[in-house]
């Protein structure tokens, strides 16, 4: 067996992180699907500046919307939408099967909007019915501008992925959004069963440390924060709060690994796979991370719903000088400037192909 399919049977979703058009076309997504086990996807302004600038798959329809006079955002967007309706399509069946809690795709709104709470609502919104399908994430970051943004999304009832989750206290916070837009729900006589994941992210703690702890504490600062986050999830699965919004019809909003493919190329590719096979999770990863995984990672045991060994590991951490909250603050920080260049990249490179092919005629 597969350990992609053992991760599957033993509860964690495993979403590719990546989109394009090739995938698509070439039949290597439906592939993913049928012998891995992968049952959703997400995607950001990164994966479909590559897509983009390094195929001529787009190029056609990059012609015929330059026709049209689409250009910028609303050419992207045009474009995104086109391969998500594709990938949730391929996703139906499972999102179907699983009554909604599994087979989604992600697409994110505007990162120059991460501290505009009302427009990022209201291109939640419209993301969200221009898409047409009911099994599509819009992304919103976790900032303190999103968290309201977050909940008032819930309440309006689009199904939502909280990006850029770095701590503990930052999940906790998307997960009380999530929650107040449901309770909002229920209070009104609306239904509560609106989707959504939180996105933990994994890898971005070790870079940050990297050469600044000893040895032994190499590549375990991400995994440390993220089984805390984890305690705390199956926590607030258990509480009252909880549980009279689920009596209520609300699904949990599942807690979602990303940024697991593993920088340090001197230690295992498969590292945050393996160290975080957790039940009621996703593990969303690159391609080369997901092929690893199959061919050789080894499960030898799943996450313990009290976060095993997080304390001690983290208070090695805090003797080392790393204070856990701040640098949490600054990797959101860094993470939604970093969102927000890729963005103007991928900007940059669509005007740069609609200039190209235009002139080509």
């Amino acid at each position: 067996m597969k350990t992609t399919q053992k991760l599957h049977e033993m509860g964690q979703s495993l979403w590719l992180d990546n989109i394009t058009r090739g995938l698509l076309k070439s039949g290597v997504l439906r592939r993913y699907v049928e012998e891995l086990s992968v049952t959703g996807l997400t995607s950001n302004p990164t994966i479909f500046d590559r897509a983009i600038e390094n195929s001529r798959d787009y190029d056609d329809a990059i012609v015929q919307k330059v026709k049209e006079g689409k250009s910028g955002e609303a050419l992207f967007f045009e474009l995104a939408l086109e391969d998500l309706r594709q990938a949730v399509d391929l996703f139906r069946p499972i999102h179907d099967q699983t009554r909604g809690v599994d087979g989604w795709a992600s697409l994110e709104v505007s990162p120059l909007l991460a501290h505009d709470t009302a427009r990022t609502v209201a291109a939640a919104k419209e993301l969200h019915a221009r898409a047409e399908r009911p099994n599509l994430f819009v992304k919103i970051p976790g900032t303190k501008e999103g968290l309201p943004a977050i909940e008032e999304s819930i309440f309006a009832g689009v199904p939502i992925n909280v990006t850029l989750l770095f701590s503990r206290e930052q999940y906790v916070a998307a997960a009380e959004a999530y929650w107040r837009g449901i309770e909002r729900r229920v209070a009104t006589g609306r239904r509560a069963d609106v989707f959504s994941v939180a996105s933990i992210f994994v890898s971005r703690w070790d870079v940050a440390v990297a050469g600044k702890v000893r040895d032994n504490l190499r590549n375990k600062l991400g995994i440390a924060v993220a089984k805390r986050a984890y305690k705390s999830y199956r926590s607030l699965l258990d509480s009252p709060r909880w549980q009279r919004l689920q009596n209520a019809g609300a699904q949990p909003q599942r807690l979602l690994w990303a940024s697991t493919g593993t920088k340090d190329p001197d230690t295992s590719d498969v590292l945050y796979v393996e160290s975080l096979a957790a039940p009621f999770t996703i593990n969303t990863m690159p391609e080369v991370t997901l092929k690893a995984v199959a061919e050789h990672a080894q499960i030898d045991a799943i996450l313990p719903a009290d976060g095993g060994d997080c304390e001690e590991v983290l208070a090695h951490f805090a003797a080392a000088g790393v204070d856990v909250n701040a640098l949490a603050a600054q990797l959101q920080e860094e993470g939604a400037r970093s969102f927000v260049k890729s963005w103007k990249s991928l900007l940059e490179c669509i005007a740069s192909k609609c200039d190209v092919l235009t002139k080509a005629g």
